[in-house]
């Protein structure tokens, strides 16, 4: 059962989210008030549903460091790391907070992803402004990303953080199509500084300073984000330049082999000989290089045509394109390309197919972990995710379709007049 802690905070954050959309004037009827009310209570309620479902995530890994902390004195434990500890300091902090709290740190783990999955719908809500003021529009895509399966799926069952560093990149993102770029970069490293996933995304901020959205002397501000985001964890004791240097010293954490239940492109080529893996593993590597390149180039060579759609079709193709052609990747790391086609959706409608394509290629890899938890027989694929790589390859068609349709006509420089 949950305790009232945990309850009155589920509470408040359905206040939270009532109140953000308040705030943006999209609840000006009551029956409108009435409706969103309704919503939240559905979506909390569904969370509410699966908070006491423990997964071998949290009991082989979060339990474990919480445990960490409440035995080493919480935050005077940050000298060293706890053991198998894969996630970068910025979520430890929580994890050390939560050793002090009475309530069971499953739910509190499981609570904080909630916070951000109403942010990450939130930073959706004003990114789509930024395309359509419609009210309708907005609204529903603020519930669509709440009621999502993967985005649901991932915090209140699965008690995953994916919700947080999309949720940041969301909103850098917008800031800097609001011509805010100092916080669009603060969010941009906030980002990283959660999650190395983020770097699949992160592009991004090129094809931005490309348009004109930051300038160079801006673009010092990401780093500073990212040191910022650790210090807290090397004033308490963790070594500075092993903590700057965190991700390099990961990138191993993530296995050897060439797919982990993700819909890349390595789940259609998975009878690739041990012999041969290495090579394929370097090929994908080279490829994604290359495929990254020709984005950052043709964002470059259509800087002046660049549409706040054509930013975030470029954002979607980075969020597919990248993960789906690299090795070694895992079932969550398309959680970016979710939330990211959902927006595309509402943005051009035309296009909307590319959401459910991308849903669909997630949920066959979240199925293929978190089935052996609602059936009786054990974890296995509802349809083997090659069919999900498939998908994916067709909302990148569509994405790109959608890049094209979005670019501002091309309009000759004309000559300067003499003043």
């Amino acid at each position: 059962m949950l305790d009232s802690i945990v309850l009155l905070s589920m509470i408040l954050l359905g206040v939270l989210a009532l109140w953000l959309l308040l705030r943006d004037g999209l609840i000006g009827h009551p029956w409108v008030a009435v409706l969103c009310t309704f919503l939240m209570t559905l979506i909390l309620a569904i969370r509410w549903r699966y908070f006491d479902l423990e997964t071998t995530d949290y009991q082989w890994f979060l339990k474990v460091w919480v445990d960490y902390y409440r035995k080493n004195g919480g935050f005077r434990a940050f000298g060293t790391l706890p053991p198998y500890c894969n996630y970068n300091v910025p979520y430890l902090y929580f994890l050390a907070l939560f050793s002090y709290l009475p309530s069971r740190d499953l739910y509190l783990i499981k609570l904080l992803s909630m916070v951000f999955d109403v942010l990450l719908a939130w930073g959706a809500l004003k990114l789509l402004g930024r395309v359509t003021r419609n009210k309708a529009l907005r609204l529903g895509l603020f519930f669509t990303v709440l009621l999502w399966p993967t985005v649901a799926l991932n915090s209140s069952v699965w008690g995953q953080c994916d919700s947080i560093y999309v949720c940041f990149l969301l909103l850098g993102i917008w800031l800097a199509l609001d011509r805010r770029p100092i916080l669009s970069l603060v969010m941009m490293g906030l980002s990283l500084s959660f999650k190395l996933q983020a770097v699949f995304v992160l592009p991004i901020c090129a094809v931005l300073w490309f348009c004109g959205k930051y300038k160079w002397q801006h673009l010092i501000v990401f780093p500073l984000t990212y040191v910022a985001a650790i210090l807290p964890g090397v004033l308490l004791g963790l070594p500075f330049w092993d903590t700057l240097s965190f991700y390099l010293t990961q990138t191993d954490s993530i296995g050897g082999g060439l797919n982990y239940n993700s819909p890349s492109v390595f789940a259609i080529f998975w009878r690739i000989p041990e012999k041969d893996q290495a090579a394929a593993a370097l090929l994908g590597i080279a490829a994604a290089a290359i495929y990254l390149k020709n984005l950052l180039a043709m964002g470059f060579e259509c800087r002046s045509r660049l549409s706040d759609r054509s930013i975030l079709c470029l954002a979607l193709l980075m969020a597919i394109g990248v993960p789906f052609l690299l090795p070694h990747m895992h079932d969550r790391y398309f959680y970016a390309a979710d939330v990211l086609s959902l927006v595309l959706a509402f943005a051009m409608p035309s296009l909307f197919l590319a959401a459910p394509l991308a849903g669909f290629a997630s949920f066959l890899s979240y199925y293929a972990y978190l089935s052996a938890y609602f059936t009786e027989q054990g974890a296995h694929y509802l349809i083997y995710v090659d069919k999900g790589a498939y998908a994916l390859l067709g909302a990148l068609v569509l994405t790109a379709l959608g890049f094209a349709l979005s670019l501002k006509p091309w309009q000759p420089q004309g000559k300067k007049r003499r003043s």
